[in-house]
Parts: C-alpha cells; sequence; structure tokens
C-alpha cells in the first residue's frame, strides 16, 4: 500500500486528521527532503523511518521502493509542501505501483495553487494550471502558446526568477493582462498582491523577494 500525503505550505496546523493517521501507521515514510519531513513529524511527535525519495535519486530507488511494497510493507510518500506529484516526485513510483497491482491512495490536502487562484479574484471555472515554466528549451515557444490561452494560467516560481518572469509575461501576455501574485500562503507574512502585469511587476522591482511563490495570470479576454 503508497499513500500519498499532502504535507503543508506552511501553517503545520493545516495537516488533516487523516494524514496524521497515515503517518503513525506507515512501516516507512519516503521523504522528498528529510530534514522538512523530520520537522513535522517531531512537531506532532511520530517517530518513523524515513528515507529520501527525490527527483535526483527517483529512478535509481525505484525497483528497491515496488519490491518492498510487493512484499507488504505500507509507505507514506511526503513532499516539501503540498500533494506529492504536483510539481514534486510521485509519477515514477505511481506509475509502477499501478502497473503491479499495488494499491495507491493520494489522501486530499494541501496544493499551493488552489488557494493563490481562488483569492486572485480571476476566473476559476477553467484554468490552466502550468506548473513551472522550462527555465530555457522550450521557453518562448510555451510563451507564445499560452498568449493564445482563454483560460486563467496558474504558474509556479522561484523568488529569484519573478521579476524576471513577469517580465517576460509582459512580453508575451502584454502589460495591461491582470494578475496576482501570492507568496509564503498560510504563513504568517502571507502577501496577495493583485493588479496587472506592470502593477504587479513595478511593486516586486521596488523590494526583495522571499518565500514560495505562486502566479495567476488572467486568460485572453
Amino acid at each position: 500500500m503508497l499513500y500519498l500525503v499532502p504535507s503543508p505550505i506552511g501553517n503545520l496546523q493545516d495537516i488533516s486528521l487523516r494524514a496524521l493517521e497515515v503517518l503513525r501507521k506507515a512501516d516507512l515514510i519516503l521523504a522528498e527532503d528529510t530534514r522538512n519531513s523530520m520537522k513535522l513529524l517531531n512537531h506532532f511527535q511520530i517517530v518513523k523511518p524515513l528515507t529520501p525519495y527525490h527527483q535526483h535519486n527517483e529512478h535509481k530507488v525505484l525497483r528497491h521502493l515496488v519490491d518492498q511494497l510487493l512484499q507488504g510493507r505500507v509507505m507514506a510518500l511526503l513532499t516539501d509542501a503540498g500533494t506529492p506529484g504536483v510539481s514534486d516526485p510521485a509519477f515514477l513510483l505511481v506509475r509502477e505501483c499501478i502497473g503491479v497491482n499495488i494499491r495507491v491512495e493520494c489522501l486530499p490536502g494541501a496544493t499551493a495553487f488552489v488557494p493563490a487562484l481562488v483569492n486572485s479574484g480571476l476566473p476559476m471555472n477553467r484554468f490552466c494550471f502550468e506548473g513551472f515554466l522550462p527555465l530555457k528549451k522550450g521557453r518562448q515557444t510555451l510563451l507564445k502558446k499560452l498568449a493564445l490561452e482563454d483560460r486563467t494560467l496558474v504558474f509556479y516560481e522561484s523568488p529569484i526568477r519573478l521579476v524576471r518572469t513577469l517580465e517576460e509575461f509582459i512580453l508575451y501576455f502584454g502589460a495591461s493582462r491582470n494578475c496576482s501574485v501570492s507568496r509564503e500562503l498560510s504563513k504568517i507574512f502571507e502577501e496577495n498582491i493583485r493588479g496587472t502585469l506592470a502593477e504587479v511587476l513595478a511593486h516586486f522591482k521596488e523590494k526583495g523577494v522571499k518565500g514560495e511563490i505562486v502566479i495567476v495570470v488572467e486568460g485572453l479576454g
């Protein structure tokens, strides 16, 4: 049995009671970063063995983990913040488990783009989640394509690349396109900046940027 367990994106109290129950009964917890997962487990006084599972080792450890699952072990996969598989490792392991009839269950829970989208004030009945844009290859081609998308667009971005990305959005989408940038969601210094791309860019050019970033951009009207 493999459980995919969403972890809080900021406030540790956002974890569900069921998630805590699963973590307590798991034989092994797979952690994207064992240091971050240990903070969560220590906070709720959960003592379980941890093993790293991240983008740099997932191919290497895949077969070993599946073999253990086939032997009857119960595993819980934790990524650093949010739901495993949403811009985080999980896909390879889930696909392999399904292929050999290992039961997989994903618990509902935290995902950063949902609160960012809901509080953006932009249409949310139809949206396009792009996650992190490619850093180089295919980036311009994708932005040209997304410029014609009429659904609300949702992106993840790092704080060090936020200003550059907003500048590119203005280049491809136009400066008057409405957007919302959310950072530090559910944390003490949560911030949601709304306005046109030009206005939001001006805001972040004047101050340093920290924290996890979600950008929500109006679709082509």
